[in-house]
C-alpha cells in the first residue's frame, strides 16, 4: 500500500489556525517563530482574514491527528506554503498537500501557479519542488523575503 494512502486531507476551517501556526513553528528548515512570522504580518487574525477572503489551506491528517498543511492565495496565484512535522516527514504527506493544492488551482481555471522557497538548491523544499516538476525562474530582489528563488507551475500539463 502506498504511504499517500494513509493520508486524510481536509479543507481547514478557522478553528484550525493554532494547529496551522503549530505545525508552521514546528520545522527545522526555514524555521520561524511565531513572533517572526507576526513581523511578517501573519497572525492568526490576518490568517483568519487570508482565509475568509480569497486563500484556502487544507490540513493532512494521518490517523486523525494534524501532521502538515498547505496554504494558498487565489488571487495572487501562489502557494504561500507546505509545512509537515519534522517525524511525519518523507511519508508522501507533502506530495499529497502539493497535489491537493495544485488542484485546486486548476479547478478555478489558473493555468500558472508559483511560489518562492530559499534559493539553496541544498534546501529540502528546493529539491522537494523541483522534483515534483517545479521551474525556478530567478531570485526576487524585492518583497518581505529578499533573495527567496521563484518557482512557477504550469498546471495544463
Amino acid at each position: 500500500m502506498a504511504k499517500s494512502e494513509f493520508i486524510n486531507i481536509r479543507l481547514a476551517q478557522t478553528e484550525d489556525i493554532e494547529t496551522l501556526f503549530d505545525i508552521r513553528t514546528s520545522v527545522k528548515e526555514n524555521y520561524q517563530s511565531r513572533e517572526e512570522i507576526a513581523t511578517l504580518g501573519i497572525t492568526p487574525s490576518s490568517v483568519a482574514q487570508m482565509l475568509s477572503i480569497d486563500c484556502c489551506a487544507w490540513i493532512a491528517e494521518m490517523e486523525s491527528q494534524p501532521v502538515g498543511f498547505s496554504i494558498a492565495n487565489l488571487t495572487e496565484k501562489t502557494i504561500f506554503g507546505i509545512f509537515v512535522l519534522p517525524e511525519f516527514e518523507n511519508k508522501g504527506i507533502g506530495r499529497a498537500l502539493m497535489e491537493k493544492t495544485e488542484n485546486w488551482f486548476k479547478n478555478q481555471g489558473i493555468k500558472q501557479i508559483w511560489l518562492l522557497t530559499g534559493n539553496d538548491p541544498s534546501l529540502r523544499a528546493y529539491g522537494f519542488y523541483t522534483h515534483l516538476g517545479w521551474t525556478p525562474i530567478g531570485i526576487e530582489p524585492e518583497g518581505v523575503m529578499k533573495g527567496e528563488m521563484k518557482f512557477v507551475r504550469n498546471l495544463h500539463d
